[in-house]
């Protein structure tokens, strides 16, 4: 009786050791971001601001690489009528977007007043305003990401940044410029990770737990979208880090 019970608990085991490893072979080279470069220009500002603006960055279209994908994705552009160049302006709007929107839901997450800067700077307030331009926005190869990975057909966005302090009376400063970059990481992709899987003798299940992982953190790191985040996020914390230095009250959140 104690046999019977013992050979398939073993299995079991086996198994989910199996897809453990892949899971944290998977997120152990996850999607990240980061300010480099930095540049400071101010060494005490005015009083904490008002509001901070955040400007939707300035992008040349031809910066843009967009994933070309595979024979139906061309088929589909063709079938549609998208051409290259319709298809860079598209994700560098995109980029501009997201990028804009969530460095100011960041903030905002953290009790700073923040909004988007479309229009001229309302006068007789101090702020700060957030601006900058991509340097590169490259969707990668999606295919590659899922198949090979360790950085194989990874997608990016880079980006100058500058914080740009406002006084009440109009006169401006730079406070702070820098490089900010986000990548979607070095994960290994499906062909990797299924050989930990057949080294455990369990090809089939490899391959399952394998393709549904991917699945699951491709849409957390291989895209413009998942970039753009990454991006917003690390431009975010450097404002906050900033912010915290000038002593502006910041709340306490994750």
């Amino acid at each position: 009786m104690l046999t019977s019970w013992n050979i398939p608990g073993a299995k079991v085991v086996r198994r989910i050791g199996a897809a453990l490893v892949l899971s944290c072979a998977l997120f152990s080279g996850c999607a990240s971001g980061g300010v480099t470069s930095m540049s400071e220009h101010a060494v005490q500002l005015g009083a904490q601001p008002q509001m901070i603006y955040v400007s939707a960055f300035d992008i040349d279209a031809n910066d843009v690489k967009v994933d070309q994908g595979g024979a139906i994705k061309k088929i589909k552009a063709s079938m549609e009528g998208t051409t290259q160049a319709q298809a860079q302006s598209d994700t560098a709007a995109q980029a501009r977007d997201e990028v804009a929107d969530e460095i100011v839901a960041k903030l905002q997450h953290m009790g700073l007043k923040a909004v988007r800067l479309d229009g001229p700077i309302p006068a007789g307030q101090n702020a700060l305003v957030v601006t900058g331009r991509f340097n590169a926005v490259d969707e990668g190869n999606r295919r590659r990401r899922m198949l090979i990975g360790l950085g194989a057909g990874k997608s990016e966005e880079t980006a100058s940044v500058q914080l740009v302090y406002v006084s009440a009376n109009g006169t401006t400063q730079v406070a702070q410029s820098f490089d900010a970059s986000a990548d979607s990481g070095h994960a290994p992709g499906f062909a990797e990770t299924a050989g930990v899987g057949a080294a455990a003798g369990h090809v089939a299940t490899a391959a399952v737990a394998g393709t549904g992982l991917h699945a699951v953190s491709e849409k957390k790191r291989g895209s413009v979208s998942g970039e753009s985040q990454h991006l917003a996020d690390a431009i975010a914390k450097q404002v906050i880090q900033m912010g915290t230095a000038q002593g502006w009250r910041i709340a306490d959140a994750s």
